[in-house]
């Protein structure tokens, strides 16, 4: 059997409880068809980049799955029906991830770079030394602007 990483995002209108029976169902739909999930994870409620069906956030949810190729094209024929489900993506892996996936994990204000040019992996500004000399700038020919003519 195959693995795979499944992400949907469901309406923002609908309860974490109808979240989780959705996430039963399709677990149900799998395991009926011979294969069988591993992690869920419910990321919450998040903003979208843009609006999908005139939503702005939606709920969140990652599944880990061990299956059949047909299992998952049942869950994503179910999906496509379900108007709960405002978008949904599956992607063949080589293995799962161990631990929480990258949503999951809390990042620290100081894991990350600074603004002010204090990165490791480039200079700031301050770096590039003075300003070249440009010269004489005021021997060149200047013509009047129209709206002073």
């Amino acid at each position: 059997m195959a693995l795979y990483e499944h992400v949907f995002l469901a309406r923002q209108d609908i309860t974490p409880q109808q979240v989780d029976a959705l996430v039963e169902q399709y677990k149900g739909v799998i395991e009926s068809n011979g294969g069988k999930v591993g992690r869920v994870e419910n990321w919450g409620l998040k903003s979208l980049t843009y609006r999908i069906k005139k939503n702005r956030k939606a709920h969140y949810v990652l599944m880990d799955i061990d299956a059949p190729a047909p299992a998952v094209h049942e869950v994503e024929r179910q999906m496509r029906i379900n108007e709960d489900v405002l978008r949904y993506m599956t992607i063949a892996v080589e293995k799962h991830e161990e631990g929480p996936s990258a949503m999951m994990q809390k990042r620290d204000r100081d894991d990350r770079p600074r603004r002010d040019g204090d990165r490791p992996d480039r200079g700031g500004f301050g770096d590039r030394g003075p300003r070249p000399d440009r010269g004489d700038r005021d021997d060149r020919p200047r013509r009047p602007r129209e709206d002073r003519a």
